[in-house]
């Protein structure tokens, strides 16, 4: 796990201030603001990086749950996106649950600082996602990973990160990508 420093957050109106701070960060997702895979809304097709900011500052200060931080000293260190599936786009997860569309949840990106890269921040993020998840009423959390050798798709995570946390294959999503699911 990550090491005794580091806490863990949901992003909250409060907090943009510190996503704002990761994201802009050398090496920072400031091109996509991590809504790759979010429905988009205001009918924009093809926004740019400062109309999906503002489409994720919208999400957040309307309380939407959009995923976590990690704070080393204080300081915002990683982010991970989670939050309930019907907030993002088909990602090619099962069609279940129907009847409760926010009993399962997507995680579908985690960034870490590059001064906090091999300290196992990936592994505590998918920690704090599912203890979210689960205290948010979630049953199920579902995961987009690739394998280790994957050319793309690598900031959604890997396969056997989330097998070691008891997340299991239940399909593919495109070429790269498992789906993977994990009973809360």
């Amino acid at each position: 796990m990550a090491a005794p420093d580091i806490t863990f957050a949901e992003v909250t109106p409060d907090r943009w201030g510190d996503l704002e701070e990761l994201f802009e960060a050398r090496g920072g997702p400031k091109t996509c603001w991590c809504m790759v895979w979010r429905a988009k809304t205001g009918g924009v097709r093809r926004p740019d990086a400062p109309a999906l900011k503002a489409m994720l500052r919208a999400r957040v200060a309307a309380a939407e749950p959009v995923g976590l931080l990690a704070y080393a000293g204080g300081k915002p260190v990683g982010w991970c996106s989670v939050a309930p599936r019907p907030t993002f786009r088909d990602l090619g997860g099962p069609a279940d649950h129907a009847d409760d569309p926010a009993a399962v949840w997507s995680l579908t990106c985690f960034f870490v600082a590059s001064d906090h890269r091999g300290e196992d921040l990936g592994a505590g993020l998918l920690q704090a996602a599912i203890d979210t998840a689960r205290r948010r009423g979630a049953a199920v959390l579902e995961a987009y990973p690739v394998d280790s050798s994957s050319p793309s798709y690598r900031f959604m995570g890997f396969v056997g990160v989330f097998q070691k946390a008891g997340f299991s294959k239940v399909g593919l999503a495109g070429l790269r990508r498992y789906v993977m699911r994990l009973s809360l």
